[in-house]
Parts: C-alpha cells; structure tokens; sequence
C-alpha cells in the first residue's frame, strides 16, 4: 500500500468567487430585512442611542408617599430637577408643563403620562410647600425630595447635576441642569428635552413616542 501523503486538493477559483459573493448577497439582504426601524422623528426631545437603566432611588412625595423607580414604570415620565424658590427656569418649565399636560387631557392622553418635579434643595422645600408650589402648575404633577445621597443617586443616573452653595450674605444658592429627561414605561432613561421648551414640540414629540412604542 502506498503511504505517501496525497497532494491537497486546490478549490477552483470560481468556487471562492462564488461563495464570496453569495456571503456578501446574504449579508445585504439581510441588513434589509433585519434593519432596526428607524427612530421617530422628534422636534425638542434627543432620544439616546439605547435605553438606560437606572438605579432604584427612594424619594418622598409632598404627600409623604415614596417615589421609587416602581412609580416611573407603565407610563411616560418627564422629570425636571430644580427648587421652589428658583426665580426663573423653573416656574417657566414648569409653565410650558402644564400647558402640555391641558392639551393631553383635552385628547384624553393623560393616563399616558406623568410629570414629575423633583427639588433638590429639601431643607427648604418643606412638603407643604412643594405640594403648594406644584399645585399651582397642576394638582396632578408629582413632586418630590429627599436626602442628598437619594438626590445625588437620581441626579446622576439621569444625567442632570445640580449644586448648592452660600454667598457672602449667607443665602443658599442653587444651579441645576435645564433639561428634562425622559422616562419610558420600563423605567428606562430614553432621552431628554433641551432649553428652550416648546409645549407643542414636546407634546408633538411625546404623542410620537407613544405612537411609536
């Protein structure tokens, strides 16, 4: 019996060419018709590239309840940070929120919805004066507050920053992000609304990703 080794066998070029190209074929067709649909298109809001998870936090309510992450699940949330006695920023956004939140009742979408306001200066935004503050906005908006370990805990994992400090006169003085983020029914962070606020983009822009999920 012959023992000497046997001479490989050469693939005929054609047959690489052929198996490249029906490689290259499948990978096309494929990118077609397994492409990711594209994201909607939106006015005010920047959506990220993916969702975040964010941690769970406990803060309390004006009406002593606690705010979990829990309470961000099976709605759209729109969270602002700020203080009651923020002379500007705030009463405006605040302001633009409530006229977007008229319009969602008046096309019955307000179960779709929440609107949280969250205050990160609690030694002076006592309860009763946040519910007061809220209210006035809409009885229906969440407002919140709790430690600084718990608000730093949020503030960060929204990507929002907030400070506070005292001047020379010995008054509390308070800077915070402007944006709004946004808060899909898993409790994800999806995205955000930037300065300047336009209560019809951001109504436009919230019915779309409702729409669109």
């Amino acid at each position: 019996m012959d023992s000497a080794p046997r001479p490989a066998r050469s693939i005929p070029v054609a047959y690489i060419l052929i198996a490249a190209f029906a490689a290259a074929l499948g990978l096309w067709f494929g990118q077609r018709v397994m492409k990711a649909p594209s994201p909607p298109s939106l006015h005010n809001a920047v959506l990220y590239p993916s969702p975040r998870a964010v941690p769970d936090f406990h803060l309390t309510q004006a009406n002593g309840k606690p705010l979990t992450l829990g309470n961000w699940r099976g709605h759209w949330n729109v969270v602002y940070i700020g203080y009651v006695s923020c002379p500007d920023v705030c009463p405006t956004t605040l302001a633009t929120f409530k006229s977007v939140w008229h319009e969602m009742q008046e096309r019955k979408l307000a179960a779709n919805f929440q609107f949280d306001f969250i205050s990160v200066d609690p030694q002076r935004d006592t309860p009763e004066l946040l519910a007061k503050y809220v209210a006035f906005f809409s009885p229906d908006f969440i407002a919140a507050t709790g430690s600084d370990e718990e608000l730093e805990r949020v503030a960060r994992s929204l990507g929002l920053l907030y400070s506070r400090s005292i001047d020379a006169k010995g008054n509390i003085e308070v800077d915070h992000s402007g944006s709004a983020v946004i808060i899909d029914p898993n409790g994800q962070l999806v995205g955000m609304f930037r300065p300047p606020f336009s209560a019809s983009d951001m109504l436009t822009d919230l019915t779309t990703l409702v729409a669109a999920h």
